[in-house]
């Protein structure tokens, strides 16, 4: 086969990042958009020595499992990568990944790991109560916002983004409009010119309060006063900012908050707790799913209001915070100074007095507050980034020997590979259970709960 080389072949699989899978000859071919079930005609663009990338050319035979996507940049936006899935099939879909991962990686048995079915969202779109778009020109000089394109900085015109709010579109009509008028230019990543890099939109689900921060390549906005006065037409219209971030980076925000309108912040709910959002906080996109996902996480502690609980890769607190209510006493552990403030204030904010935060490394703080304070643990719950537990965490959590931990994780190869090392410490996988945060998207969240053998 050379490259450009055309050829037919079926779709048996889909791989992680949501490409189909087919095999000619023995040879394997990854073929982005195809579903599984698809007989597809492709053009081989690229070849290693065992596997291959291929482009979509036609679709000779659709799958029963394949929909029309409804967003008409679906293809060339790089956020969605199952669109032409129909939305039952891509929970199974991050269903069997998770679970194939503990066979495969986790080495567990069938009858070990005790799926419970999928928690799937009522409507998968409108979902996200955030969303960055990046400005540029498009070929006419005309100022667009959108998306990036999968593995490019090209950024594709998209300002009704099916999985962001519909305020989004009015918003950027807006900006866009304030930045014609006055001359303002898009950010240029080639020349390090232009001013307006990015819009930041956050909508509180239940508050119904929206947030606008945008990053500038400046100090400063010109004629920010009215834009000000535009953007607060847009009903719920809370917090107005701008974020100076003039490094030449991929990183979006800058360190630096100018705040131009409202108390800086927006607050909403996950169940009965409230949470105070700067621009610069981490908070769950999803928060109709986090509900359930923290939900299934507290259930799964087993709470009676006796425990001592520690929380490792806390955040803002927003499992701390969900714990704090059915525990004794919860500590929380997180590296970012910023994610420490938001907790505590959050703590103060809803009256929790026995919640205790600290900033640094979870597998460094485990073990001193372990060995030199002797502070024990009856629950640990853990919510680490893609990367999984640091293996000293681990071993910490192991000689510290809680009754029961929790992990919710967003990597399900590195949770595999962590349960099996728990597995091994001493503890029993009892229940495992996938949230779909993310629909249209290859991404799951998975919550486990663990025994220890007595």
């Amino acid at each position: 086969m050379e490259k450009n080389q055309e050829f037919t072949v079926s779709i048996e699989d889909i791989s992680e990042d949501g490409a189909g899978i087919g095999k000619l000859d023995g040879y394997i071919w990854f073929i982005k958009d195809a579903v599984i079930g698809d007989v597809v005609r492709a053009r081989a663009m690229k070849m290693k020595k065992n596997y291959g990338f291929a482009r979509l050319m036609e679709i000779l035979t659709s799958s029963e499992a394949r929909v029309e996507p409804k967003c008409p940049v679906a293809r060339q936006c790089g956020g969605c990568q199952l669109q032409a899935m129909s939305y039952e099939e891509q929970l199974k879909f991050k269903e069997r990944k998770v679970k194939n991962h503990l066979l495969r990686i986790g080495k567990f048995k069938e009858d070990e790991i005790h799926m419970l079915p999928i928690m799937g969202m009522k409507e998968p779109w409108r979902y996200r109560n955030k969303a960055q778009f990046p400005f540029g020109l498009d070929k006419n000089g005309n100022i667009v916002a959108g998306f990036y394109a999968g593995r490019t900085h090209d950024i594709i015109e998209c300002e009704d983004c099916l999985l962001g709010v519909e305020e989004n579109k009015d918003i950027l009509g807006i900006i866009k409009g304030f930045m014609r008028v006055h001359g303002i230019r898009p950010y240029d990543e080639t020349t390090h010119k232009g001013l307006v890099r990015h819009a930041l939109i956050r909508k509180g689900f239940h508050s119904g309060e929206i947030m606008v921060c945008l990053v500038i390549n400046g100090k400063d906005i010109p004629a920010k006063e009215q834009l000000v006065e535009e953007l607060c037409q847009v009903k719920g219209m809370t917090s107005i900012s701008y974020s100076i971030n003039q490094e030449k980076t991929n990183v979006i925000m800058g360190k630096e908050i100018v705040n131009l309108y409202g108390p800086g912040y927006i607050t909403d709910n996950i169940g009965n707790v409230t949470y105070q959002i700067s621009p610069l906080s981490f908070y769950q996109v999803n928060p109709v799913q986090t509900e359930k996902l923290y939900g299934t996480a507290l259930e799964y502690a087993g709470l009676t209001g006796n425990e001592t609980v520690w929380d490792l890769y806390c955040g803002i607190g927003t499992i701390s915070l969900f714990l704090a209510q059915n525990a004794k006493k919860v500590y929380g552990v997180e590296i970012v100074p910023q994610a420490i403030e938001d907790a505590r204030r959050n703590a103060a904010l809803n009256n929790i007095t026995n919640a205790e935060f600290f900033t640094g490394k979870a597998e460094e703080v485990l073990p001193e507050q372990y060995e030199k304070n002797k502070v024990y643990a009856d629950v640990i719950v853990v919510d680490p980034p893609r990367k999984g537990c640091d293996q000293v965490c681990l071993d910490t959590i192991l000689k510290m020997a809680p009754k029961r931990v929790v992990y919710v994780s967003c990597d399900s190869s590195t949770l595999a590979r962590d349960l099996r090392y728990l597995a091994d410490g001493g503890y029993e996988v009892e229940k495992v259970r996938c949230c779909d945060m993310f629909g249209q998207s290859c991404h799951v969240e998975t919550v486990v709960g663990l025994n220890r053998k007595i």
